[in-house]
């Protein structure tokens, strides 16, 4: 049977081009943050960022006039520490990132060393340093296992797009031969990390995304209703060159307010 919205329950969206557009909250999404709140609606904003800890977060979101609690926030950080955290073996990581990451890891029990590292992880930051990637490509020939928050190869900034966590990670690919285990979007991974968190059964939640390869496909694997939104990268003839569609396509979260 067909679902629809008014049969969800709980809620995982986006962030950029969904509640944001540099800074500046998009139409309906105050409304929205408020009518899950005030139904009592479990939700999750969801983000393959993992520089900002979720109270970073919850404060650059509240300067943009959008209230969420760091408790209903979800990074690739975190997503990516819930994962270490259920991996059998040593505690131990190389971490390149910056304060998401390894607040992320630390609360997990993680300990950070250059040290023959059960791990080497790689998440996003504002300076790659080249000697860390070296010193990362060593570890990894010498065994330690290949983790990565998210696949994202570029990130904007004002002056246009900078290299990303998904670029390194591909440059320490080619150095060592080894694939990384990526845990951000696409992965429907962190969506299921996501539920778990709030107690969610893929039947009755939904993903709120506004592009087609990371938040629609990984919310068709995980089982959820998907609602693509038009207020950010997708454009309306772009859908018709994937071979997968989302459950439904507004122009913004405007639309849904008024369905829930």
């Amino acid at each position: 049977m067909k679902r629809s919205v008014r049969d969800i329950e709980c809620w995982l969206t986006d962030m950029d081009g969904v509640l944001v557009h540099e800074d500046r909250p998009i139409p309906g999404a105050v409304e929205l943050l408020n009518r899950w709140v005030d139904t009592s609606r479990r939700f999750l904003v969801l983000t393959n960022n993992s520089i900002y800890t979720p109270r970073d977060l919850s404060a650059r979101l509240a300067r943009s006039g959008l209230n969420v609690p760091e408790e209903n926030l979800w990074t690739s950080a975190l997503a990516t520490a819930d994962f270490l955290a259920s991996q059998p073996g040593e505690k131990t990581a190389f971490v390149i990132g910056e304060a998401g990451l390894t607040t992320a890891l630390h609360e997990a029990g993680f300990v950070m060393t250059e040290t023959s590292p059960a791990y080497v992880v790689m998440g996003e930051t504002r300076n790659y340093s080249f000697d860390a990637i070296t010193k990362a490509v060593r570890l990894i020939i010498a065994g330690a296992r290949f983790i990565v928050t998210n696949p994202d190869t570029t990130g904007p900034s004002a002056d246009g797009p900078l290299p990303a966590t998904g670029a390194v990670a591909a440059m320490v690919t080619a150095a060592t031969n080894r694939q990384p285990y990526v845990v951000g979007k696409p992965n429907p991974m962190m969506f299921r990390s996501a539920m778990n968190r709030i107690e969610a059964h893929s039947e009755t939640t939904a993903m709120i995304g506004d592009r087609m390869d990371t938040d629609i496909v990984a919310g068709m694997e995980a089982g959820l209703l998907t609602v693509l939104v038009m207020s950010g990268v997708t454009q309306p003839e772009e859908i018709e060159t994937f071979p997968y569609r989302p459950s439904e396509v507004l122009n913004s979260v405007a639309d849904l307010v008024p369905l829930l």
